[in-house]
């Protein structure tokens, strides 16, 4: 049986890599959107995890119950497990602009598929942010728009607040799931706009589309497609959309396509040598945002008339500079994302790509063997990647065999917690791991704003307690720790 399974997430943070998953929610639905069931999921806090005091005072989970839930390991399966059922396809709200890849990441350090869920037994993904866009684009008789200082915000607690689509708390992971679920009620009432953007999703017919879409000129690559990309990234300043022309697909990354932003004036400054600095690419997957419409003249007014001029100009310009085109054509196809130097384990998904069966066999049996034969089995992994990330399992979710591997384990936590922030481990796009110096060095920035006695001054005294107690090594005299 399809279903759609609508969830949320609440986290330590905002890094995908680094920070964890504390709460997990979802509703199974129908297709139709009757719900079947739904399911709650606390994560404890791993050991190894500084909290961003801006997320705490977000999601407001109070700290004793973030120690009090199941470990890392054992949730990742379960929430693998409602992920992978045959036939479901995973949505919420901008959940392919956050949870989604937050989640692949968990699945990976604990030894589980993070790509299953995309396509396997029927499996696929959805996003309703997206369709929201849509819908505030060309249809927006289906809700009130919230709007925040003049420019309409589409924001899922603004959406809740003006429409009413759930009671609960904003930043809850439930009350969040329960408003998207309602929020696709109403554009399920749409009928064939639903249908249409759900097939967006679907890479097929994504693909199709793409093929449908009209020629602009031919160059030198071949026949180049004409298209508004409404995405969210552009903001409600460029209505979410913006005109663009395809270039082919990236080599190096073959599920890619590639499609030239024509609305900058910018781009007919372009030289060969300012090539990366005057043109903007968007990097497409067949069936994820954005969304590309045909430029009909429907969908094209809909452009600020600037841009709309830009890109008449634009197309004139690339085809008179037809051996610019062409080195333009060139750089973003041979385009390779630069590598990160020293990537930690925990942050090396993309780079260690799919695992030899055999990997895959021994990374089975390490999530199924009792914990005392976890650690007999670090000996045989030869990928030192995926060694380190199996003694992470135990140091993260196994107290109990903590003692008999004390002093690595004290290595990992003086490596995660350096006393210089530029040392802290990095992740996959550069970005480093947080440290408890910047985190209560952020916690004395926040408490200026709030007076003595609120509710946020008591959930920052609490978590500089925690992180004191717990990572303290390097912040003693640092000047951040209140007196």
């Amino acid at each position: 049986m399809n279903t759609y399974l609508f969830y949320d997430i609440e986290t330590t943070g905002l890094n995908r890599v680094f920070d964890q998953v504390l709460e997990f929610a979802c509703i199974r639905t129908t297709l139709r959107l009757e719900e079947i069931e739904r399911h709650t999921i606390r994560v404890r806090l791993r050991p190894d995890v500084i909290p961003s005091p801006a997320a705490m005072l977000t999601h407001r989970i109070p700290l004793e119950t973030l120690l009090d839930g199941e470990c890392e390991f054992e949730a990742a399966g379960r929430i693998h497990a409602l992920m992978n059922r045959p036939g479901t396809v995973s949505l919420g709200y901008n959940t392919l602009g956050f949870d989604d890849e937050f989640l692949r990441f968990a699945f990976y350090r604990n030894f589980l598929s993070p790509y299953t869920h995309q396509f396997d037994n029927g499996c696929g993904r959805m996003d309703l942010f997206p369709m929201a866009v849509v819908f505030w684009l060309y249809r927006q008789d289906v809700l009130r728009w919230p709007q925040k200082d003049g420019t309409p915000s589409l924001k899922l607690e603004n959406l809740n607040a003006a429409n009413h689509l759930s009671a609960g708390r904003s930043h809850a992971a439930m009350a969040d799931v329960e408003a998207s679920l309602e929020l696709a009620r109403r554009f399920f009432k749409a009928g064939e706009m639903w249908r249409y953007l759900c097939g967006c999703f679907q890479k097929q017919t994504d693909l199709q589309r793409m093929d449908g879409l009209p020629v602009a000129f031919h160059g030198p690559s071949g026949a180049h497609r004409l298209a508004i990309l409404v995405d969210g990234s552009f903001g409600a300043e460029l209505n979410y959309q913006a005109p663009v022309i395809s270039l082919g697909r990236s080599i190096p990354y073959s599920n890619q396509t590639l499609w030239l932003r024509i609305d900058l004036p910018e781009l007919r400054e372009t030289h060969t040598d300012t090539i990366a600095e005057t043109t903007w690419v968007v990097r497409k997957k067949a069936g994820e945002p954005g969304i590309l419409l045909p430029p009909h003249e429907r969908y094209w007014e809909k452009l600020h008339p600037q841009h709309a001029a830009a890109a008449d100009e634009n197309q004139r310009w690339l085809q008179r500079e037809s051996e610019l085109f062409a080195q333009i054509i060139r750089y973003h196809r041979h385009f390779r994302y630069p590598p990160v130097p020293d990537l930690d384990a925990d942050a090396a998904l993309y780079e260690t790509g799919f695992l030899s069966p055999a990997q895959q066999r021994l990374c089975s049996r390490f999530r199924s063997a009792p914990a005392d034969e976890k650690l007999e089995m670090l000996d045989r992994f030869e990928d030192p990647r995926i060694c380190e990330l199996a003694r992470r399992v135990i140091y993260r979710n196994f107290p109990q065999l903590v003692p008999r591997v004390h002093s690595d384990f004290t290595r990992y936590m003086a490596y995660i917690n350096p006393p210089s922030s530029d040392a802290a481990p990095l992740d996959y796009r550069g970005d480093r791991r947080q440290t408890a110096r910047q985190a209560l060095a952020e916690i004395k920035g926040l408490r200026e704003r709030y007076g003595n006695d609120s509710e946020e001054r008591k959930i920052l005294d609490t978590l500089q307690d925690y992180i004191e107690a717990n990572f303290g090594r390097h912040v003693t005299g640092s000047g951040v720790s209140q007196a």
